[in-house]
């Protein structure tokens, strides 16, 4: 089971109880620190910081399980932003480098509920890299990681006594590069842990706390089979039925912090991809414009805010890291 270094409340305070907690204020102040450090390291990096879109006539069809929520806007069907990451390649024709930190709505099957890693309404960290390949996005994303948990460890010394936070598991993300694994190598691990995990699909939740917990270190699992991740993950063209893709797991069972890949950019490709997942190009016609005009070849990821902000107060839950939360099924302010 996870280490964390508080038992899991079963649900969120009042918002004046929770606003006026001295732990609030201790893990917001922490999320503050890691994005002043996020910032600070990507900007020293040559990435340029834009205000991301929040609506959109499509959005992210990956995010597995979760619901999109339409509005009206101006008589047309639009969508509230499960990812910006259509979005984030679209603007690579403006910056070789850019950066957003994005407000994202999913309405998560109810069942996420008792996960302590999900939320109706959260923020992603996302980057994305113009030509660039998937070990660059690995190489940024792990760079970034250490510099904020060094950052808070620098500057946050005070919330996180007021946590409790055990300071050797943030220092161990420091001792070492990260570990590597392909998702089949993740898979035999589960299964031997007596988790039946199948071999085709993304690693589910109880999976990804299991071999969370049973890590010390973070670590990177990479190539998912083709179909278990959206269209715009770019296919490994030395290993059909391979994605040139990874996600990033934490250890002591905050499971996974980011998700990213090396992204499709060839209209052709983008379009049968499209199909095979069985999504409708018609309704991308303003992205698929842009593909068969020239998209940059590109890689990037989407690290989660409040679950990265989790990790670095050692929270029992993801809720605890927002000021107001949102957990799937529970009507909230």
């Amino acid at each position: 089971m996870p280490e964390l270094t508080e038992p899991a409340a079963a649900a969120p305070p009042l918002p004046r109880a929770h606003l006026t907690s001295k732990r609030t204020v201790a893990a917001l102040t922490v999320q503050a620190r890691f994005l002043a450090a996020a910032r600070e390291f990507l900007t020293a990096e040559g990435f340029t910081e834009l205000l991301p879109p929040i609506i959109g006539p499509v959005t992210d069809p990956g995010a597995r399980g979760a619901k999109q929520v339409d509005i009206d806007y101006y008589g047309h069907r639009y969508k509230l932003m499960t990812s910006g990451i259509l979005y984030k390649q679209a603007s690579l024709l403006a910056f070789d480098k850019i950066f957003h930190v994005a407000p994202n709505v999913r309405l998560e099957p109810l069942e996420t509920a008792v996960t302590h890693r999900h939320l109706a309404e959260f923020h992603q960290l996302d980057v994305e890299i113009a030509n660039g390949s998937r070990e660059d996005a690995m190489d940024v994303a792990e760079r970034l990681t250490k510099y904020a948990v060094e950052y808070v460890l620098s500057s946050a010394q005070r919330e996180l006594e007021i946590l409790d936070r055990d300071l050797e598991q943030l220092k161990q993300v420091l001792a070492a590069p990260y570990d590597r694994r392909r998702h089949t190598t993740a898979v035999t691990e589960l299964r031997d842990l007596g988790h039946d995990q199948h071999e085709h699909t993304e690693i589910d939740w109880q999976g990804e706390e299991i071999i969370s917990a049973a890590a010390t270190r973070p670590f990177f699992i990479t190539d998912y089979p083709k179909g278990s991740r959206g269209f715009y993950d770019s296919e490994n063209p030395d290993e059909p039925g391979m994605l040139r893709n990874f996600d990033l797991i934490f250890p002591g069972g905050f499971g996974e912090m980011m998700s990213g890949s090396e992204r499709e950019s060839d209209y052709r490709t983008l379009l049968t991809r499209m199909r095979e997942t069985g999504e409708n190009p018609a309704k991308y016609e303003w992205y698929l414009t842009l593909a068969r005009d020239g998209l940059s070849p590109s890689a990037g990821f989407g690290l989660g805010v409040e679950r990265f902000t989790r990790f670095l107060g050692g929270l029992a839950a993801v809720w605890q890291a927002t000021a107001y939360p949102k957990i799937p099924g529970e009507l909230r302010p």
